[in-house]
Order: C-alpha cells, then structure tokens, then sequence
C-alpha cells in the first residue's frame, strides 16, 4: 500500500461507496483484453495487449475510437464503419464469454458489501461496460435481485444501484464524473464529499476527482499495477478489497 490519504474519523460521513465492476469487484484475469484483442484481429485493427490495457475502463466503444482514430484519423470517411465494426464483433465475443463463463466476485468483496449494508453506507456500481453485458454479470453473480428497471436496488438487495454508459448522454462513461453522479441522484446524495469511488484504472480515479467525491481509490490486483496507478492522483492504493475494508474499518467501523 502506498501512503494513504489519512481520513480523519470525525470527517468520515460516508452515505455512498462506488465500485468499478471488472478487475475490481469481478475477476478478471485479462478476458476483457482477450476480447478486445479478438475482436481487432477479426476486424483488421492492429493492436497490442500493453495498448489495450492502457484504455480500461473507459466506455469500450470509445476504446476502438482511439484505436482507429490514432490509424486512419477521425477524418477518414471509414472511420466510424471500422469502429463500429469492431465494436460490433467485439460484443459478440465479450457477451459469448460472459454467457459461458463462471464469473466470480474478487477476494473480499462480499465481505465489504455486507459490512458496508450494516452501517448503512450505499453500495453503487459502475463500470466501463455497456448494460446488456452488464447484465450479464449481474445476473450470473445475482446481484440483479432487488433492482429495479431502473438497476436501483432496496433493503434487500446486494447493490443499491448500477450505473453504465447506457443510461448517460451519448454514452459518455469515465473518465467524467456523470455517472457517480446520476448514481448520487438517485439516491438522493446531494454531497460528493460524502461519496468514496474505488476501481483499478486511471479512469476510475480520474472520474472520482472529477466528481469532487471525498476520496478516490484503487486496489493493485486488477488491469493496473501500483506502479502504473501511482502517477495517477490517488489518495490511496490498496493491494484488495480485503486491505481497503481494513483501512475503512479504523474510520466508519466496517
């Protein structure tokens, strides 16, 4: 863990902790980059491991509108076919493995999820995802139970609420702070200084500042390693959940 941002017990007043799903509350050992990297070699796109993983999570069309803009340029009249090309057979292929796969929560996270529902913290998800794949993963891990068509959640659900790209203006996901923020509106959160984020990405990190949430965090064991996050502005990275609930726990009792 590197140094963390004290939080001073008296100014904890924490009603919302946001989560990112893949790499952070979901394992994943690289089939996201599996996906992507199938994907563009099925579509002509020219692509790298080390490439992908520097875009994660941010809106995963927006992934191959980078990819194709730094090869062809945005200007090109086959820009967007290309792009939308490759994010079509990308889809196919990441909701295929989801659909077949066992996925699991990362180590500690139900833990953390329980501890946080009995101090009556909110628990809101987002994720770089689009909702049919999100979905997916909620209903595999049954985390959909108690949400409503919304994707808010009650006393009996696992979550509070789910947020994607799909329910912002035109797709827009992180790095920007809309959807913490429609995950504070609907839950009544009209301070982000009493909102922590935590995810595994620069883009988590940079949506949590965005937002003007009291803290933002990252665990190391996700897409991204200590080193890459710590140029990052954090203030605090965390080796699992399990190392970040013991760092809450000495400040709202978790």
């Amino acid at each position: 863990m590197n140094k963390i941002n004290i939080m001073k017990k008296k100014n904890m007043k924490i009603k919302l902790v946001i989560f990112d799903m893949a790499g952070t509350t979901v394992k994943d050992k690289n089939e996201v980059t599996g996906c992507f990297l199938e994907a563009a070699s099925r579509t002509g796109l020219n692509t790298n491991k080390n490439e992908v993983d520097r875009l994660h999570g941010i809106p995963k069309k927006k992934v191959f509108q980078l990819l194709w803009e730094e090869r062809i340029g945005k200007g090109s009249n086959k820009f967007e076919t290309y792009v939308n090309k490759s994010f079509e057979t990308f889809k196919d292929i990441l909701e295929s493995h989801y659909l077949s796969t066992d996925i699991e929560p990362t180590e500690g996270c139900l833990e953390l999820f329980r501890s946080l529902k009995t101090k009556n913290i909110f628990i809101g998800l987002n994720t770089g995802f689009y909702r049919k794949v999100t979905n997916i993963i909620l209903k595999n891990l049954g985390w959909d139970l108690g949400l409503n068509d919304n994707y808010v959640g009650g006393s009996s659900s696992i979550i509070d609420v789910s947020v994607t790209p799909s329910e912002i203006y035109n797709n827009e996901g992180r790095p920007s702070p809309y959807m913490i923020q429609k995950a504070m509106y609907v839950l009544g959160i009209d301070d982000p200084k009493s909102v922590v984020v935590i995810g595994d990405t620069p883009s988590d990190l940079k949506s949590g500042v965005s937002a003007g949430c009291l803290k933002s965090f990252a665990v190391t064991n996700g897409t991204h390693s200590k080193e890459q996050l710590e140029a990052y502005k954090n203030d605090g990275l965390f080796s699992s959940l399990n190392e970040f609930s013991s760092y809450l726990n000495q400040f709202v009792d978790v």
